[in-house]
């Protein structure tokens, strides 16, 4: 019964949320996001840990515009629909499409690997306008209901979804996808096991997925990183150039190389507007001691 009331509930906030003009829904949701620092404050020490990180002493404070920024995000998702993407894109500028074009044309599909930066679902729209569908990972909620109903809304605005079942199975499906050229998106800031690639990232050692580099190995499909930022009241998405696979032996040093690549393009990704990096949870291994 409380799964039910909980996905009603979410329903019908979205719903509501989807009558409001695109800047009153900005607003409220950074209203949200500074409502949300306020009560919750081991996620705003967590979000102040890593400002430090990336800004040093200029981090100092910071907490308060990543929490608005991700109330932002949190905001636009509930109001985004199939209709108003034509909207988005024309307020979207896009860097690097040349890389989604020619990749489109080589016809071995690509990854876009992203931080949690802005609003990270802007890419996908890009890129279908481009003639490439877009497949991301998401995991099962413990609310089958809202699993199915997120995963519907997804695919209205052009995202296929893949559900995390099982490493195996999902590696299948992302190489299927891939074999179809389409692109597959996933977010690689954050090793959720904490059981992945050691890198060294903002000058600490922490762990990041290899899903991106070893997709990018086992299929040929390029591994670009992607940024996306909010900017001048619309949208940036940013296409760096693809990662090479290098010519060592083993696997294994290949998929270390590139993560650590990775982990590097991300830094200068996430230099570029610190405050909208969405990270408010542990992500070092100093955080989870202290958290």
């Amino acid at each position: 019964m409380k799964g039910l009331l909980a996905y009603l509930g979410l329903r019908a906030g979205a719903g509501l949320v989807g009558l409001l003009p695109k800047g009153v829904v900005r607003s409220l949701g950074s209203l949200s996001g500074r409502v949300w620092h306020r009560f919750d404050g081991r996620r705003s020490e967590m979000a102040g840990r890593h400002m430090r990180r990336v800004m040093g002493t200029e981090g100092e404070g910071q907490s308060l515009p990543v929490m608005e920024s991700y109330g932002r995000y949190f905001a636009e998702a509930l109001w985004i629909r199939a209709r108003r993407i034509p909207e988005m894109l024309d307020e979207t500028v896009v860097d690097g499409l040349e890389r989604i074009i020619e990749a489109r044309d080589r016809g071995r599909g690509m990854i876009y690997a992203l931080p949690h930066m802005g609003n990270w679902e802007v890419a996908a729209p890009v890129a279908d306008r481009e003639g490439v569908p877009v497949v991301a990972v998401a995991e099962v909620l413990a609310n089958r209901r809202i699993t199915d109903w997120f995963t519907s809304m997804r695919a209205e605005c052009g995202i296929e979804i893949v559900l995390a079942t099982g490493r195996v199975e999902v590696m299948r499906k992302l190489e299927a996808a891939l074999a179809d050229n389409k692109a597959v998106a996933l977010p690689s800031d954050r090793d959720l096991k904490g059981k992945g690639v050691e890198v060294d990232f903002f000058g600490e050692k922490t762990t990041l997925p290899p899903g991106p580099a070893t997709l990018a190995i086992r299929t040929g499909a390029p591994l670009f990183p992607v940024g996306t930022y909010f900017e001048d009241g619309g949208y940036r998405v940013v296409i760096k150039p693809e990662i090479p696979v290098p010519d060592v032996e083993p696997r294994g040093d290949q998929v270390r190389i590139m993560t650590q690549a990775l982990a590097s393009e991300f830094e200068s990704i996430i230099r570029v507007a610190p405050v909208q990096w969405h990270v408010v949870v542990p992500n070092w291994p100093s955080d989870r001691e202290t958290s």
